[in-house]
Protein backbone atom coordinates (compact mmCIF):
# COMPACT_ATOMS: atom_id res chain seq x y z
CA UNK A 1 0.00 0.00 0.00
CA UNK A 2 0.76 3.41 -0.88
CA UNK A 3 0.11 6.71 0.81
CA UNK A 4 0.79 9.49 -1.77
CA UNK A 5 1.30 13.07 0.07
CA UNK A 6 2.38 16.82 -1.16
CA UNK A 7 3.79 19.51 1.07
CA UNK A 8 1.31 22.12 1.70
CA UNK A 9 1.88 25.55 -0.51
CA UNK A 10 0.66 28.23 2.06
CA UNK A 11 2.75 26.69 5.25
CA UNK A 12 6.50 27.79 5.74
CA UNK A 13 9.16 26.84 7.62
CA UNK A 14 9.27 26.82 11.40
CA UNK A 15 5.67 27.73 11.52
CA UNK A 16 3.52 25.09 13.97
CA UNK A 17 0.96 23.96 11.43
CA UNK A 18 0.79 20.42 9.65
CA UNK A 19 2.62 20.65 6.23
CA UNK A 20 1.38 17.65 4.12
CA UNK A 21 -1.81 16.99 2.52
CA UNK A 22 -3.05 13.78 1.26
CA UNK A 23 -3.23 12.79 -2.14
CA UNK A 24 -4.30 9.47 -2.83
CA UNK A 25 -3.68 6.18 -1.22
CA UNK A 26 -3.86 2.99 -2.74
CA UNK A 27 -3.91 -0.86 -1.72
CA UNK A 28 -6.57 -0.72 0.51
CA UNK A 29 -9.62 1.11 2.38
CA UNK A 30 -7.95 3.42 4.60
CA UNK A 31 -9.39 6.73 5.59
CA UNK A 32 -8.34 9.55 6.47
CA UNK A 33 -10.34 12.40 7.74
CA UNK A 34 -8.05 15.44 9.09
CA UNK A 35 -7.11 17.57 5.95
CA UNK A 36 -3.28 18.49 6.74
CA UNK A 37 -0.64 15.74 8.69
CA UNK A 38 2.08 16.28 10.18
CA UNK A 39 4.78 14.45 9.15
CA UNK A 40 5.49 12.26 12.08
CA UNK A 41 1.26 11.39 12.06
CA UNK A 42 1.89 9.86 7.91
CA UNK A 43 4.72 7.93 9.20
CA UNK A 44 2.57 6.19 12.13
CA UNK A 45 -0.15 5.90 10.37
CA UNK A 46 2.06 4.17 7.18
CA UNK A 47 3.81 2.10 9.91
CA UNK A 48 0.41 0.64 11.87
CA UNK A 49 -0.91 0.18 8.08
CA UNK A 50 1.96 -1.04 6.30
CA UNK A 51 1.84 1.61 3.86
CA UNK A 52 4.90 3.59 2.15
CA UNK A 53 4.60 7.39 1.93
CA UNK A 54 5.55 8.55 -0.78
CA UNK A 55 6.03 12.60 -1.04
CA UNK A 56 5.32 14.05 -4.24
CA UNK A 57 7.45 16.69 -6.04
CA UNK A 58 6.23 20.19 -5.90
CA UNK A 59 5.68 21.31 -9.73
CA UNK A 60 8.11 23.85 -11.36
CA UNK A 61 7.05 27.60 -11.94
CA UNK A 62 7.34 27.17 -15.24
CA UNK A 63 4.89 24.41 -16.04
CA UNK A 64 1.89 26.27 -13.48
CA UNK A 65 1.79 28.63 -16.05
CA UNK A 66 1.25 26.24 -18.86
CA UNK A 67 -1.03 24.55 -17.22
CA UNK A 68 0.22 22.18 -15.10
CA UNK A 69 2.20 20.79 -18.08
CA UNK A 70 2.10 17.12 -19.91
Amino acid sequence: MKIYVRERIKVGKGVKQPRFRVVAVTGTELHIRATHLRKTELEQIAADVGADVVYLEPVPDELKKQGGGS
